[in-house]
């Protein structure tokens, strides 16, 4: 895969990448200790993905060049993910059961954008192996990956101003569960009663990036 890097303070290196499932392949291979990485990536601590980047920390500033050589070889010898959620076997443990109730608002209008009836939406929700690609927007909200295709879906035109905590949509390419209640332009296609975020639990996200998740119907 092509990779860019771009500066990020004197202890840190953004990557940027072609999209999310490059992010993960490369993220997966650090967290893995690939060959050809193991010499230089002992001195980073923190690697943390976006849509299109990475970004990875080292403990010391002075090894950065030497990372940052790495890091671009490490990326010429990965191929981007045919399937995005499938790209890294995980752990049982990785996998995060969802329960849904399918009733969200926006289920029949899904429907007319994918040519699906309204229960093949929820088949094809409930029958995709998705992954977290990365968190962003509020504390917990999960970007999730991998889904079925048929299922991306334009953000709506007129976003609300208040989408219900647990509400389970899809925006584009992604599908996501709002953490708390929140302005919020996703397609609402259910809800689901687990707890996204929870500063008593540790760690405090439900929903950690490259772990699976699968929804179920409740």
């Amino acid at each position: 895969m092509d990779a860019r890097l771009l500066p990020m303070g004197r202890g840190a290196v953004l990557v940027e990448v072609g999209g999310t499932g490059e992010v993960l392949a490369l993220a997966d291979a650090l967290r893995a200790g690939e060959p050809g990485a193991a010499s230089w990536a002992r001195t980073v601590t923190e690697v943390v993905p976006a849509a299109r980047t990475l970004l990875v920390r080292v403990a010391d500033p002075t090894d950065l060049p030497a990372v940052r050589e790495g890091l671009l070889a490490l990326a010429a010898d990965l191929d981007a993910p045919a399937d995005v959620a499938a790209a890294t076997p995980h752990a049982p443990a990785d996998e995060v059961v969802v329960p849904v109730t399918y009733d969200g608002a926006d289920l029949a209008e899904v429907a007319r954008l994918t040519g699906l009836a309204e229960q093949e939406v929820v088949r094809a929700h409930t029958g995709s192996r998705w992954r977290v690609g990365f968190i962003g927007f509020a504390p917990g909200f999960a970007y999730l990956v991998g889904g079925d295709e048929r299922l991306h879906v334009p953000r709506r035109d007129t976003p609300r101003t208040t989408v219900p905590a647990g509400s389970v949509g899809l925006a584009g390419e992604f599908g996501g569960i709002y953490p708390r209640s929140s302005p919020g332009g996703w397609q609402l296609i259910g809800r689901t009663d687990a707890p996204l975020w929870d500063v008593d639990r540790d760690p405090p996200a439900l929903l950690a990036p490259g772990a699976t998740v699968r929804f179920e119907e409740a």
